[in-house]
């Protein structure tokens, strides 16, 4: 009886889809897990799916790959990054001074006093069409500096998935590497608390976080690598029900932002239990592919810190924030890299992160 043919192994790095949330400055723990996914040549990004502060990182990540591959796209993260702490004084993230007091300023006993609480009110009452009417951002100025939108259209390197939320239908709308300018980076990063909303061919948009934090979708249609590793920045899980109201708003605000990631996430892993028991009939014309799921969440790496800290562009803060990335990918390289491509290292079906 002849001997059948060894079968050898897919040669190569393994390619993967990165899922980027956004929240503000805490985008700088993704610029860690980037910098850690960089250096591991058996792996291979191909597409990136993000909002907000995740969709700087995505765009920095294209175009510093552009640059000069893997090392130019590190330096790249770190030059973007670098411009945000030197832009810091109106806050790249949203900061108008009101903010900055309001939400990171004073001990905790303080802004628990009514009085603080009712300036915070205060602060929030007003419109950045009030008190910012010239519509300043000095994240357009970051952007423009550090990203070349002309060379990402015309030979971006990988897949870009840039989510943005439409004011007027409340739909979330998703926008390709080959129609990027600074513009679309802006409307996916427009708190709508401190920016005007942000125009594009006539329509409002606001943070693509409120309905897509980031889209997952996306990759499901596209021709992408089936595993997708998702980087989050909102906690899923807090073990101590919040009390005073800083807290509770914090928490409130990690609900919102990661509500519509939980229900695709949830959608996801229903696909996978109909896949598993056959009961998708017509998968045969490949309607349905069975996506990889993968995660480095904030649960624990991000769990001491509160919403105003994503207001935070001093050095110190996010180089703290990128050594706490990179140490988080280099576990989940450490413990899951050896899954990718064969099955998923985030249990859906036992709930997540």
């Amino acid at each position: 009886m002849p001997i059948p043919p060894f079968k050898k192994k897919p040669s190569g790095p393994k390619p993967i889809a990165l899922a980027l949330q956004g929240g503000g400055s805490h985008g700088a723990f993704e610029w860690g897990v980037l910098d850690r996914l960089l250096e591991a040549e058996d792996l291979e990004i191909r597409a990136v799916t993000a909002a907000s502060a995740g969709a700087m990182n995505a765009v920095c990540l294209a175009q510093g790959l552009i640059d000069g591959g893997r090392e130019g796209a590190k330096a790249r993260l770190e030059r973007f990054w670098k411009q945000v702490n030197r832009n810091g004084g109106r806050n790249v993230f949203g900061d108008t001074g009101i903010w900055t007091s309001a939400f990171a300023g004073g001990t905790d006993w303080l802004k628990n006093s009514p009085g603080w609480r009712l300036a915070e009110t205060f602060a929030l009452s007003m419109s950045p069409y009030e008190f910012n009417p010239f519509n300043l951002n000095p994240l357009r100025d970051v952007l423009e500096a550090e990203i070349d939108f002309k060379a990402l259209r015309e030979r971006a390197p990988i897949k870009l998935y840039i989510a943005a939320t439409q004011v007027r239908t409340s739909k979330v709308k998703v926008f390709r590497e080959t129609e990027l300018t600074a513009r679309h980076i802006l409307a996916s990063a427009c708190l709508p608390q401190v920016f005007q909303a942000v125009e594009i061919d006539g329509e409002a948009y606001w943070d693509g976080g409120f309905l897509a934090n980031p889209p997952l979708w996306p990759l499901f249609y596209d021709d992408t690598p089936d595993d997708i590793l998702l980087v989050s920045l909102n906690p899923f899980v807090r073990d101590e029900t919040p009390r005073t109201p800083g807290e509770i708003m914090d928490r409130l605000n990690e609900i919102t932002f990661n509500a519509a990631l939980a229900s695709e996430l949830r959608a996801i892993g229903f696909v996978q239990k109909l896949l598993d028991e056959g009961l998708l009939k017509d998968n045969a014309r490949g309607r349905y592919r069975r996506m990889l799921m993968h995660a480095i969440t904030a649960d624990k790496a991000l769990a001491d810190l509160s919403l105003g800290s994503k207001f935070d562009t001093e050095w110190s803060f996010l180089t703290d924030l990128r050594a706490r990335g990179y140490k988080a990918a280099d576990d989940w390289l450490g413990h899951c890299l050896t899954q990718v491509g064969i099955s998923s290292s985030l249990d859906l079906k036992a709930g997540f992160p």
